[in-house]
C-alpha cells in the first residue's frame, strides 16, 4: 500500500522527524536566521548513539539548526551570526568549528548529504536473477565487508535492517541494496556492488527495486552519502532521489 503520494507529504514528514532528531521545532526550519537549541534525546528520534549529541547541525538548504550542549551556545551565536546557514557546512567554516570543538575533546564526524524520494514507483525490468532477504534472512549476511554500505555491521534493534535485495549468480551475490528502519516511518537505503560488476547499472536497478518496495510497505525510503562519492550520488539521482538536507555530528576524540 502506497501511503505517500505527494512530495509535500514527504517533506512535512521529514521536518517532523528532524525536529525530533535535533530537539527543535518544525517551525525552526522555516526561519531565515540560524537557530540554536539545547541537544536532547526525544522519543521517536533516529537512534545512532545512545548518548545526547554534544553538537550537531542540520540544514534543509537555507538556515541551519544547531543542537548543542549549552557550553557551545555563546560561541555558536558569534560564529553563525549574520551568516547563511547552508554556507556553514563549507570547509573554511567547518575548520573554525573544529578548532572550537577540540577544546571540549570533540571533533567533527562525516557530513552526510541526504536524499528524499520523488513519490512514485518506476517499473524496473531486471536482467539478472534476484534474491530478496527479509529481516531474519539478513542476519546471515552480517560480517561481510563487501556489504558494509548496504547493511549495518550487526543487528541493531533500534534501527534494524529489515529488507534487502541482491543481484545473484547462483549463490554469489553480485550487488546488494539493503534498508534499515531508522524509524518506523523512515527507512534508509544503502548499496554495495562488487568491484568487477560496477558500471553495469546493477546499483541503480537494486536501489530502484528496493525504493519501490519500501513505498509499497508504507514507509518513506531515504538515502545518504558523502560529498565526494559521485558513484553513490549518481545512483541516487538515477533512482529519482533528490538532495534534501545535510547534517553533521561530533564524535569524541578517542573515536
Amino acid at each position: 500500500m502506497i501511503k505517500y503520494h505527494r512530495k509535500d507529504q514527504i517533506v512535512n514528514a521529514l521536518e517532523q522527524q528532524l525536529a525530533l532528531d535535533f530537539n527543535c521545532e518544525v517551525s525552526d526550519f522555516e526561519r531565515s536566521e540560524n537557530v540554536i537549541v539545547e541537544s536532547g534525546l526525544r522519543e521517536g528520534r533516529r537512534v545512532y548513539t545512545s548518548e545526547k549529541d554534544f553538537f550537531s547541525m542540520v540544514t534543509l538548504g537555507d538556515n541551519a539548526v544547531f543542537s548543542a550542549d549549552s557550553v557551545m551556545h555563546e560561541w555558536l551565536r558569534a560564529w553563525s551570526g549574520g551568516k547563511k546557514g547552508f554556507w556553514l557546512f563549507e570547509h573554511p567554516h567547518l575548520m573554525e568549528l573544529e578548532g572550537e570543538l577540540q577544546k571540549f575533546g570533540r571533533h567533527l564526524g562525516q557530513s552526510h548529504h541526504m536524499f528524499l524520494p520523488e513519490p512514485h514507483i518506476r517499473e524496473v525490468k531486471p536482467d539478472v536473477a534476484l534474491r530478496w532477504f527479509e529481516q531474519e534472512e539478513i542476519k546471515s549476511l552480517y560480517g561481510r565487508e563487501e556489504f558494509s554500505n548496504a547493511l549495518c555491521d550487526r543487528f541493531h534493534p533500534e534501527r534494524p535492517d529489515v529488507l534487502a535485495v541482491g543481484a545473484v549468480e547462483g549463490e554469489k551475490i553480485l550487488g546488494l541494496a539493503g534498508c534499515s528502519a531508522d524509524t518506523g516511518q523512515f527507512w534508509q537505503i544503502g548499496i554495495d556492488v562488487l568491484p568487477e560488476y560496477r558500471g553495469q547499472g546493477l546499483g541503480t536497478m537494486l536501489v530502484q527495486l528496493l525504493k519501490n518496495e519500501v513505498f509499497l510497505r508504507g514507509a518513506i525510503p531515504f538515502y545518504g552519502t558523502s560529498l565526494s562519492n559521485l558513484y553513490s550520488w549518481n545512483i541516487a539521482i538515477n533512482c529519482d532521489f533528490y538532495p534534501a538536507w545535510v547534517e553533521i555530528r561530533t564524535v569524541a576524540e578517542k573515536e
